[in-house]
Parts: structure tokens; C-alpha cells; sequence
């Protein structure tokens, strides 16, 4: 399918993991389909070596798996793949697999293309002019992600302390199947409770909720508590769910005692709603360039100036731990 392609050149065929690792000892590949059942080690258990080996290459699951067996596609999500696509079988892609396939590529190869040129002119950009750390603690945190959005919220939540008792919302682009199996796997990098939120979901402390892959997370005042309010409007970033949309909900509901943080992905989606949400006086820190699969979400935050902070996502939960005991860091 892809020999046809001629902005694509296939460098290497591999018959199993371990023949994989072995080429990319020895060959510079920009992208890797990668199955998930193989020979050997499965695709899953190889991908971090793949990821390390490949030396940026960006990985794409080609697997039945990804079909209905969503749980493994988030897995493989979350320890980095750029993205997930079934085989092609009955009822799917109605003879366009090739054509969707290459329409995946391409957006890999563009995200990973920018993600180097940026990289390469990064000693040509200024710094960034960064607001102050917030100092009121957080009572409400919203989490934006997108493309290498799971693997960066994995590490983040994985060492956010336990004393940050705020409920969580998460924003991740994903589509709507994906979703129960995305939230099982934030519970367990997290060690909070996470599910799905429905209209009308409660906000707890301490419990994660995600937004469905087909409406956004918007919020509402219900007495002295906040709940979930979905809205299927369209956003001005195009994206359902929008990161917009839940960091202006938030702003709305909790004010000054809001907390966003921008994770890897591309496009836009976040700016607006970072704008409303320090409009409202809250604050928003943002994943920096070298931890990012795609640098693109949280650098149109930091380059509008509404970034409070710049940091990896270890130090980023560090950071929003500091502000949570009132004692900020950055």
C-alpha cells in the first residue's frame, strides 16, 4: 500500500520485536507500524524499547486490538504511541483502510516534522514571559491533552502528591470507545477514582473525572457543590471534547482557586480557555518542549505570555503540589 506512496519509503520489514530493535540499531526510521500480537513479545511489551531505540521515531498500532479491544489501544497510548489503528475487517473502513492509513501517516509525519523545527530554532526563541506562580491553593485542577497527551498525564499523575485532594477533570482527545478504558488506566497511574463523567456528575475531592469523547466537559454551580454540564456545541478549536471549553467552565465555577495544565498535543486547543480562565483569575502552567511528543497545545499558551510555568510533567506535579500546601515552586 505504501510503495504506491511516493512521500513514503519503506527503509525496513521486520518479523518480530526483537528483529526491530536490531534494525533500529542500525537504520534512522521516522515512523514504526508496530502490531500488538506478534511472535515473541507483543507489541506492547516492546514498545518502550521501540520508543527508546527509535530515537524519536513515532510509532503507530496496527492491530485488531484496536478495534473493539480498545484497553490495549490506551495502553499503547499511554506509554507513547502516536496514535492507534485497527486491521482492516468486516465492517471497517469499507475497502479504504489504505486510504486511512495514509491519511494517518501524514499526520504523524507533520506533527513530528514540527516538532522538529521547533526543536531546531528553539535557540532563536525568545524566553517566555511567564506570569506569576499562583498562590491560591487549588480547588478545583483541569488537565488539556492531545497527541502523547496520555503518556504525559501518566507520569504527571503518577507523581502528583497525595496531599493535592482538589477534584480532577481531564480533557484528553480520544474518541468515545476509547473512554472507560482511559479512565481505568488514569485510576491506576493516578491511584484516585476516575470515571467518565455523565451530566450532571458530582466534583469530589480527590476523584478524577474524563470527559466523553463526544461532548465537552462543561460545569455548573449546584449549591455549594459543582457538577459536570456536557455541552456538544462546536468549539472554536473544532476539537469535541475542547480543552476550551472545561478550562472556561472552570473559570467560571471555582475563579481564582482554578488551576489548569496543558499537556502535549497539537494544535490550539487550550488557548481560549486559558485566556478566560486568568481572565477569571486563575492560573495555568504548561508541559515544556523537550518532554512534549508534540509541542503545539502548550506552546500557543506560553507563547500568548498566559503560561505561569514551563516544566516537564514530574515537575509539573511537583510545582502544582507547592501551590496546594501554599507554598509555590516552580
Amino acid at each position: 500500500m505504501l510503495a504506491n506512496l511516493p512521500e513514503f519509503e519503506v527503509v525496513a520489514l521486520a518479523a518480530d520485536a526483537g528483529e526491530a530493535l536490531d534494525t533500529l540499531k542500525t537504520k534512522k526510521i521516522d515512523i514504526v507500524l508496530l502490531d500488538v500480537e506478534m511472535p515473541g513479545a507483543s507489541g506492547i511489551d516492546a514498545l518502550p524499547s521501540i520508543l527508546e531505540r527509535g530515537d524519536g521515531a513515532q510509532v503507530l498500532i496496527v492491530s485488531s486490538n484496536a478495534e473493539d479491544g480498545a484497553e490495549a489501544a490506551v495502553k499503547a497510548l499511554a506509554l507513547g504511541a502516536a496514535d492507534t489503528l485497527p486491521k482492516p475487517g468486516t465492517g471497517y473502513f469499507a475497502g479504504r483502510f489504505s486510504q486511512v492509513l495514509a491519511e494517518r501517516l501524514r499526520k504523524i509525519g507533520r506533527a513530528s516534522r514540527e516538532q522538529k523545527e521547533s526543536v531546531a530554532l528553539e535557540s532563536e526563541q525568545p524566553e517566555f514571559s511567564l506570569r506569576p506562580v499562583p498562590t491560591e491553593r487549588p480547588t478545583c485542577l483541569a488537565l488539556g491533552a492531545s497527541t502523547g497527551g496520555l503518556h504525559a498525564l501518566n507520569e504527571f499523575l503518577g507523581a502528583l502528591p497525595v496531599t493535592v485532594s482538589a477534584p480532577i477533570l481531564i480533557t484528553q482527545h480520544l474518541p468515545p470507545v476509547f473512554m472507560p478504558f482511559f479512565a481505568r488506566q488514569i485510576e491506576a497511574a493516578s491511584g484516585r477514582p476516575a470515571r467518565v463523567a455523565r451530566n450532571g456528575s458530582r466534583l469530589k475531592p480527590g476523584e478524577v473525572l474524563v470527559a466523553p469523547g463526544d461532548a465537552h466537559m462543561g460545569l455548573r454551580r449546584n449549591g455549594n457543590h459543582a457538577a459536570v454540564e456536557l455541552v456538544d456545541t462546536p468549539a472554536s478549536s473544532g476539537c469535541m471534547p475542547s480543552v476550551d471549553v472545561m478550562l472556561a467552565a472552570m473559570g467560571d465555577v471555582y475563579g481564582k482557586n482554578g488551576l489548569g495544565v496543558i499537556f502535549s498535543g497539537m494544535g490550539r486547543d487550550g488557548l481560549v480557555g486559558s485566556e478566560a480562565l486568568i481572565a477569571r483569575g486563575g492560573g495555568v502552567l504548561v508541559q515544556d518542549q523537550q518532554s512534549c511528543a508534540v509541542w503545539g497545545m502548550p506552546k500557543a499558551v506560553a507563547d500568548a505570555g498566559l503560561a505561569s510555568a514551563v516544566l516537564p510533567p514530574h515537575a509539573l506535579a511537583r510545582c502544582v503540589g507547592g501551590i496546594a500546601r501554599g507554598a509555590p515552586w516552580r
